[in-house]
């Protein structure tokens, strides 16, 4: 996805598939939903509807957590 989308531009049709795919094969490679927003200048919003409506399976938010630690096995 060399080219940014100009801001608040609408996305329909085959480009919006083609920007979906896009987006799906980079966020199931390990991208976050706010890297690809800031790679595509659109809003995080808009990213997480196109992950949302191609299927994709979203993470789970990341971060420290509380409470006992996995025992070593």
């Amino acid at each position: 996805m060399a080219e940014t989308l100009k801001k608040g531009s609408r996305v329909t049709g085959a480009a919006r598939e083609k920007l979906a795919a896009d987006l799906k094969k980079k966020y199931d490679s390990g991208a976050s939903i706010r890297a690809l927003a800031e790679e595509t200048g659109r809003s995080y919003g808009f990213v997480h509807r196109m992950l949302s409506e191609s299927g994709v399976n979203l993470r789970g938010r990341g971060g420290a957590t509380r409470g006992k630690k996995a025992a070593s096995a």
